[in-house]
């Protein structure tokens, strides 16, 4: 998914909460003295300096502004101008790259820095990244992995590092999985849900029990947005994509990686995305579908769920748009395991998540100095608590007895209005438009002895052991969703890797722009066909219209590709 990651990333339920908090406070932030990872803007940066970040995890573009600008702007004598495809079109990525000069600071997919390396748009940062001192060292395993075909030269740094293992899963929650609303369907009788059939009946019935939220707002089954669509490397809908490793299997592109290992077409009706698209349809069919999910973005999306006005979420990072405000009062959202799925999990993103930072070869000396400087502090435990745990005295407080505990979980769903001190405004207008992490949430903070996450933290857990939360344990007889999929043999690992996978041919690139635009745009149709003969026709038709797209050629490529991957993970089960 295009995802916000928010956004990135990318993940488990403890991102969610990294998306409510953004920022940890610094002392030094308004007082112009010395701090962590940089000195105030009236001493080593008396300059004031623009710096332009090409983001694919972006979903805002223009200069960061608000709390987290202010922060950065204070700290470094910087504004960072975001400049993202997801808003402002994937064209973006061409132009720029056929200019010569991408950007200053990027956030780049796997495949797109290894092609900028190639023609010259990456700039070698082997001199500062491993300086004394470095936040990074204690990762040069995986940032050493990542740049292992460059001679010794550091060209990138991996996202969402971890300090665990290529094969731990350290979180509660999975990155996809259905959570529904549990007060509903307690309150329709908890019924056990066999199959996606038994989920449309029983968010039908949730919906008939409560059909508005406590606005008046008409309320749905499920919500769906196309503007993620063909990101992250996947081919088709997103809203399809994700919800396809319900059933164990991954979309690569044009082909799906089974359970067994083995790869099957995109275009199979045995396959997951031809499963997952036809309950879209069903649910459509069945009137749970906002009616606005063809044509709204994610930010109308996302005001929805925040609003209480969808019932299905799949993402755990969505806790924080409706779950972390409600968990006392029972009307959080909550995983319910369908009886004939089984879930494809990524380990820990041990060697990165695969999205990559790096420096445009174009940036001068001064500008160069100034980015690295903030890369470490961003990857220090001051900058990752500024990311993860919030802005202190605002989202967190330190306790008398020494731990943290959280404040203000509704933040971001309510865009709570931040302190003038901290620079006013909205919370959510303010936060992180980088949206992506260097370091994971669930990384070990050495000031504190917990993960920087805040649904980790022992207080955070202590707090949100409510009735809600003893029931769900006792009617699945887990403590966590994670504990009920291990013990119920229902949780496929698949191991965190790093290698080098081949880029596109030029040919292979413009049969997979249009295989891409063809399902996508199929897709959605078929979400509105008006029955199963409809679907399927137009199903058939897609199918067709992609082998006259050169489909078979690209499923033939990308399964060398993926075998490559599969293999290397294989290699560490």
């Amino acid at each position: 998914m295009k995802l916000k990651r928010v956004v990135s990333l990318f993940l488990v339920s403890a991102m969610a909460v990294t998306l409510l908090a953004g920022c940890g406070k610094d002392k030094g932030t308004n007082g112009g003295a010395a701090n962590e990872g940089g000195a105030a803007s009236n001493g080593k940066y008396a300059d004031a300096m623009v710096i332009e970040n090409f983001n694919v995890a972006a979903n805002y573009q223009g200069v960061q502004t608000g709390w987290f600008g202010q922060l950065v702007k204070d700290k470094f004598n910087l504004e960072i101008n975001v400049i993202a495809p997801q808003v402002g079109g994937d064209a973006l990525y061409q132009t720029r790259t056929a200019e010569g000069n991408l950007g200053d600071l990027l956030i780049l997919e796997k495949s797109q820095w290894q092609d900028c390396i190639q023609t010259g748009l990456i700039k070698d940062i082997s001199d500062k990244i491993y300086a004394t001192g470095s936040n990074l060292t204690p990762f040069k395993k995986q940032i050493d992995n990542l740049n292992g075909a460059y001679d010794g030269k550091i060209y990138g740094i991996p996202t969402e590092m971890m300090d665990t293992s290529p094969t731990s899963v350290s979180v509660d929650d999975i990155y996809s999985s259905p959570r529904i609303r549990w007060d509903l369907y307690t309150q329709i009788g908890a019924p056990e849900i066999k199959d996606l059939e038994g989920l449309i009946d029983t968010l039908k019935k949730m919906m008939d029990a409560a059909p508005v939220n406590d606005a008046g707002d008409k309320c749905y089954g499920l919500s769906l947005w196309p503007d993620w669509d063909g990101g992250d490397a996947m081919l088709g809908i997103a809203n399809v994509v994700q919800l396809t490793t319900w059933y164990g299997e991954k979309i690569k592109q044009s082909v799906i990686l089974k359970p067994d290992g083995t790869f099957i077409p995109l275009t199979d009706k045995n396959g997951s995305y031809y499963k997952i698209l036809k309950f879209l349809n069903h649910a459509q069919r069945a009137g749970i579908v906002d009616p606005d999910s063809a044509t709204q973005n994610w930010d109308s999306a996302c005001a929805k769920m925040g609003a209480g006005q969808v019932y299905l979420e799949w993402y755990s990072w969505q806790v924080g748009f409706w779950s972390v405000g409600h968990m006392q009062d029972g009307r959080a959202h909550r995983v319910i395991p369908i009886t004939d799925q089984i879930y494809y999990a990524d380990a820990d993103a041990y060697y990165g998540s695969g999205r990559v930072w790096a420096i445009g070869s174009k940036v001068d000396d001064a500008k160069y100095e100034r980015i690295m400087d903030f890369i470490q502090w961003y990857t220090s435990p001051e900058g990752l608590m500024y990311q993860h745990c919030g802005i202190e005295g605002f989202n967190y407080y330190k306790g008398e007895d020494g731990r943290l505990y959280t404040m203000n979980e509704s933040a971001l769903a309510e865009n709570m209005n931040v302190p003038a001190e901290f620079g006013g405004a909205g919370y959510s207008d303010g936060n992180n438009k980088l949206n992506q992490w260097i370091i994971g949430s669930n990384c070990t903070n050495p000031l504190t002895g917990e993960p920087y996450a805040t649904s980790l933290w022992s207080s955070y857990k202590e707090a949100t052991d409510t009735q809600m939360v003893k029931d769900w344990r006792a009617k699945y007889n887990a403590e966590t969703p994670v504990d009920y999929f291990r013990k119920n043999n229902k949780l496929v690992v698949s191991p965190n890797i790093s290698v080098p996978l081949e880029s596109d041919s030029a040919d292979i690139q413009v049969i997979r722009n249009q295989c891409n635009e063809c399902v996508c745009d199929a897709s959605w149709v078929m979400i509105y066909a008006k029955d199963d003969a409809e679907f399927d026709k137009l199903w058939d038709k897609m199918t067709k219209d992609l082998d006259g797209l050169g489909f078979q050629d690209l499923m033939a490529w990308d399964k060398k590709v993926y075998t490559v991957e599969l293999e290397a993970k294989n290699a560490v089960k």
